[in-house]
């Protein structure tokens, strides 16, 4: 049978993934409050690209949260649900897009006495429309160019934060 996707290497293409990690001046505990339970507060602050975002689901932020956002990225505006798919205080939280296929993975490891947290992050975009396969190295680069940006984002924010803190004693 003819198949004009295998003639045109048409076929599934490798996720394009972003990955950085990056030390924060944080305990575990307060970081995670910050990205996790803090989420719909602190998002797009990180990620100013978010413009809306809605809880769809009652109650705080736990694992099945539904989450809806409006961003723009580039000039695009795009809108997509997420779901909450890893909670776990202080360690890891996820969210996978319900239609769209993405996933976002937010890790902590605390580092030496408590006061230094390792994030890493990791932004996985599983599936890259055909049309957008031309473009596909710049889209990587992109994504890793996202991931880098979140992550000291984070980190300047989690670390002012503490310093206005600090200030206002």
């Amino acid at each position: 049978m003819f198949n004009l996707g295998s003639m045109f290497n048409l076929g599934p293409a490798d996720p394009v993934v972003g990955r950085k990690s990056i030390l924060v001046k944080s305990s575990a505990a307060e970081l995670y409050k910050f990205i996790g339970d803090d989420l719909f507060h602190n998002y797009p602050r990180w990620s100013p690209e978010v413009q809306e975002l809605e809880c769809l689901t009652d109650g705080p932020v736990r694992l099945g949260t539904m989450v809806r956002q409006v961003r723009v990225d580039h000039g695009q505006r795009s809108e997509s649900t997420f779901r909450i798919t890893i909670y776990e205080p202080c360690r890891r939280l996820a969210f996978a897009g319900v239609v769209e296929p993405y996933r976002c993975l937010y890790e902590l490891r605390p580092q030496g006495t408590g006061d230094m947290t390792e994030l890493s992050f990791t932004f996985e975009l599983l599936e890259l429309k055909v049309f957008m396969r031309p473009f596909e190295q710049m889209v990587r680069s992109a994504v890793q160019d996202g991931a880098s940006r979140t992550v000291e984002n984070i980190k300047r924010l989690v670390e002012s934060g503490k310093s206005a803190a600090a200030a206002r004693l």
